[in-house]
């Protein structure tokens, strides 16, 4: 049996909808595409019939790749919860790093929404494994790829 992923609510709810445009949308609009390519005439030398096949692919390809991570996670909603303080899955956390005072938050997220960049981080990255299942006030050492970090837990929100 295959595991399934953990997704947040936020994470599924982004899925759904990009599901929802790609087969209501944009399969629609491509479909019109190439139509109106193959109207153009001769298929073999027409550019516009080929960019819109190898755009139809695409967006199959991902319709069928989002079927399967909605079909295969596990969607863990926060707010349902009993977790008394603790980091877990799906928790906003803010750090402190023990040498610069730099201070950052991060969410914990499932693989497939994490995005570093928004502060959103996997559950399975080094700095959620470090921090998961502490409370504020508690120390942590990161081991990333680029060293060793010390922080402090500064707060925990289930938002």
């Amino acid at each position: 049996m295959m595991n399934k992923n953990p997704m947040t609510v936020t994470g599924a709810e982004k899925l759904k909808e990009e599901l929802y445009q790609r087969k209501n949308v944009l399969r629609q609009k491509i479909s019109s595409d190439i139509a109106e390519a193959r109207a153009h005439g001769d298929l073999k030398e027409n550019a516009e019939y080929h960019a819109a096949r190898e755009q139809q692919s695409f967006n199959e390809g991902r319709i069928a790749d989002i079927e399967s991570k909605l079909s295969n996670c596990e969607i863990i909603d926060i707010s349902k919860l009993n977790v008394s303080g603790r980091v877990v899955f799906g928790s906003t956390v803010q750090l402190e790093n023990i040498n610069t005072g730099e201070s950052v938050t991060y969410k914990i997220v499932g693989e497939d929404e994490a995005d570093i960049k928004s502060g959103l981080v996997s559950y399975s990255s080094p700095v959620a494994r470090a921090i998961i299942g502490k409370i504020v006030d508690d120390t942590v050492i990161v081991q990333a790829p680029k060293g060793e970090t010390e922080y402090e837990i500064i707060d925990v929100k289930y938002v």
